[in-house]
């Protein structure tokens, strides 16, 4: 990207800049003038006493005065007929985020981004080459996608190997719970394989000498690499093995293994013989782990001895023979448990081990053939399972199939991240995450991807390790989550600026809405100015990207997602599931199907229907809440139901509330989310104890543990607060929202509290605050 000098101010006339100044880019302007945007008024060349109505193909221009939006009403709701008005607002250049007037310009590698500065512009050379390197050209392929989605996906779905194509109906859908169940279908009919499309259709194409996948260690200096053709012959021989103990198409296999290479080879292995791999982050207690068994009874549980995270070894075997038994207990033994010796943490001379169960990684599968015959699929055979929070209590196992899910998550990496075949790709989540699923295995190798696995903690050796990392492979996109972001920025600048980080070239962020101080330093530090942030919003059901910046498209907002994907059609609604138009607060829910859409919930699809599609009919209900601003910018908000998200992980208040309960001393618990300056969100615990148990803080620790051993570290209470009672109303149901405000010391928004059946507990609440 070329360094370009501060851009001047432009002053907005009316508010409103003429319909072609984004799309004719600001960065044009600048090169074709020796680098320098001039500065200049800019007024709108339309009549302001006139609004052009939408119509089917063309765009919005509109005053800030007058509403542009075409209403068509029915019984139930008054919807949008125009499909652009989710981007309509692109068709004039946007005026800066929350009350700023007057637009400062930033062009990548030109200045800092600060609160005065929040329009963060691609520059000409970074546009030129992108993907999409236009509002225009975004706008084109997003309108098709929305008019067309049958001509638009089935394009771009051909570009992978097909054993034999789809049928003439290429999607079908049912959003609405009034017209009978919820359906979901791409490109039924069509037969494939993901591992082959991620490796074979690689090696073919001759990249077989390509790195496909770098490892580096916990430790540093110990590291290794694997090519294309290597992966597959790795992947290869596990599928042989796995075969060979019986397990075949739609036979379940439970992966509990950390970051090491054997892990994206084991789910890879997995979708080549048409097994449904669950995988399981290797945080997970014992018992959580074996809810997840008992769920989906898998023919075999992959594993590995232990592993080292930072200066902490974690005994992996001896929390999945704890499962084991406990499962066993419940009535369904796991027959096999293939276990890779992870010699930099354990030896096998130190491994606890179970005859006639137990089987070492190492012993078998090298002498298996490095060949393997692809079990072809269709498109809407199940590819993996993936078991995430729900706020009842019972983790959800979400389902992907296979034909829908690669072409989305191939489609979404090449284009949210600009990627190219120069560059080398990190992402820091684990493959126990969804995140790890799409974009860090499957995403990726679809596109031939050479990819980083690290297995170690982030700050380890010290918080420069990151950097460390992208200078060592010349990292060009560099993927992680606000979480991480906010650590190291804590850790100071000197960190990071030891390091040259002259690789990088797209960064990303995901997991969580990521606030705005730390998104400018991640622009200004880690980038330097000159990376675009692709901040993305998705989830573990939606299998990829739903609204994310496009690299190169258009300017950015610091803690914006900015616009949807192509072929999504996100909504916000109110309370009644009206669609609200314009600048709004609500619920946001997606209208119409897309291919990574997830299609049920394992053994429970009137969960999934009562979850996600019953409480807005017509749509899909994400559960989070988003503003969009003037100017069509999304800003999520968060979490609408008892889910937290600590960390980019969602855990459920019902089963943290569950684990607690369930010490002896404990007789009743409340979970809610609090601002976390770090997590983004921390779980605060209200804890009412049996009655005659003191508090003391030995008991304190004890109920951080005991949730630490049902749930995982990743979900004890950063704050247990005692309470002789909880705020209930006289039907017996807990006010969590004078919880939360007693939690985050919003004593003065505390509102009514006269329905409570004992209004003075809240003043008691108050009182053990710091206790």
């Amino acid at each position: 990207m070329v360094m370009v000098p501060r851009p001047e101010t432009y002053t907005l006339v009316h508010g409103v800049p003429p319909p072609n100044a984004l799309r004719s880019s600001v960065s044009n302007a600048a090169n074709n003038n020796n680098n320098k945007i001039v500065s200049g008024s800019l007024s709108n060349p339309c009549n302001n006493n006139t609004t052009t109505s939408p119509t089917a193909g063309s765009l919005c221009f509109r005053n800030r005065n007058k509403k542009s939006v075409v209403m068509a009403t029915d019984n139930k709701k008054m919807r949008t007929e125009n499909h652009l008005r989710h981007v309509e607002s692109m068709a004039t250049m946007p005026s800066g985020a929350c009350n700023i007037s007057h637009l400062n310009a930033v062009i990548l590698g030109d200045a800092l981004a600060t609160e005065e500065n929040d329009l963060i512009f691609p520059s000409h050379d970074f546009s030129s080459q992108a993907h999409v390197p236009s509002t225009d050209k975004y706008l084109e392929m997003y309108k098709r996608s929305i008019e067309d989605p049958a001509g638009f996906w089935s394009d771009i779905a051909s570009q992978f190997h097909w054993r034999q194509k789809w049928g003439d109906q290429v999607y079908f859908e049912n959003l609405d719970v009034s017209k009978g169940p919820i359906k979901i279908e791409w490109f039924k009919g069509g037969i494939t394989n993901i591992s082959y499309n991620c490796l074979d259709r690689n090696v073919e194409a001759g990249l077989g000498n390509n790195v496909a996948l770098y490892w580096e260690g916990n430790e540093p200096g110990f590291d290794a690499t694997l090519t294309y053709t290597q992966l597959l012959h790795s992947v290869c021989q596990l599928a042989n093995y796995l075969k060979d103990i019986g397990v075949g198409k739609g036979d379940a296999v439970v992966v509990y293994l950390p970051m090491l290479m054997e892990l994206p080879i084991t789910m890879l292995a997995c979708a080549r013989i048409a097994a449904v791999h669950s995988v399981v982050f290797a945080g997970f207690s014992a018992e959580s782990l074996a809810q997840r068994i008992i769920d989906c009874k898998p023919k075999v549980v992959i594993t590995c001895n232990a592993v080292k995270r930072g200066s902490k070894v974690i005994n992996l075997k001896d929390i999945v023979d704890a499962a084991l038994v406990e499962s066993a207990q419940s009535g369904f033994s796991v027959e096999a448990c293939l276990t890779y010796e992870n010699q930099s943490a354990m030896t096998r001379e130190n491994t606890k081990w179970k005859e006639g169960r137990d089987i070492w990684w190492q012993d078998v599968i090298p002498k298996y053939p490095t060949n393997c015959a692809v079990e072809w699929v269709d498109a809407e055979d199940p590819l993996f399972l993936l078991y995430t929070s729900g706020s009842t209590g019972k983790p959800k196992g979400v389902l992907h199939t296979t034909g829908g899910y690669m072409v989305y998550t191939a489609t979404t990496f090449k284009y949210a991240f600009d990627y190219k075949p120069s560059d080398v790709y990190w992402c820091t989540a684990d493959c126990g995450w969804i995140t790890g699923h799409s974009y860090v295995t499957y995403g990726p190798l679809l596109n031939g991807a050479s990819v980083i696995i690290y297995e170690g903690a982030p700050n380890y050796p010290n918080p420069g390790r990151c950097w460390d990392i992208v200078d060592k492979y010349k990292v060009t996109i560099f993927y992680t989550a606000p979480t991480l972001v906010r650590s190291l920025m804590r850790d100071g600048d000197e960190y990071v600026t030891r390091y040259t980080r002259k690789s990088l070239r797209v960064l990303g962020s995901v997991g969580e809405p990521i606030n705005p101080s730390a998104w400018r330093w991640f622009f200004n530090i880690v980038g330097e100015s000159r990376c675009p942030i692709s901040d993305t919003w998705w989830q573990t059901e939606t299998g990829g990207f739903m609204i994310t910046p496009l690299p190169g498209a258009w300017p950015q907002k610091p803690g914006s997602a900015t616009f949807p994907f192509f072929g999504v059609q996100p909504v916000i609604v109110d309370e009644k599931g009206v669609e609200i138009e314009g600048e709004c607060s609500g619920y946001l829910c997606v209208k119409s199907s897309w291919p990574g859409a997830f299609r049920t919930l394992y053994g429970d699809h009137e969960r999934y229907e009562t979850t996600y599609f019953k409480p807005f009919t017509g749509y899909y209900f994400s559960g989070d809440g988003c503003s969009r601003d003037k100017d069509g910018y999304h800003w999520l908000t968060g979490r609408v139901d008892d889910v937290i998200n600590v960390s980019g992980h969602r855990i459920g208040t019902a089963e943290v509330e569950s684990a607690l309960v369930s010490h002896p001393q404990c007789a009743e618990a409340a979970v809610v989310g609090v601002e976390h300056e770090v997590k983004g969100q921390g779980i605060y615990a209200f804890v009412t104890l049996v009655q005659g148990v003191p508090y003391s803080e030995e008991l304190r620790k004890s109920l951080m543990l005991t949730v630490r051993n049902q749930i995982g570290a990743f979900a004890a209470p950063d704050k247990i607060h005692w309470a002789p009672g909880l705020p209930k109303t006289r039907s017996g149901k807990i006010m969590r929202r004078i919880l939360r405000k007693i939690a985050s010391r919003q004593l003065d928004e505390l509102g009514d509290t006269s329905t409570l059946s004992d209004p003075n507990v809240v003043d008691q609440l108050i009182a053990l605050a710091d206790c």
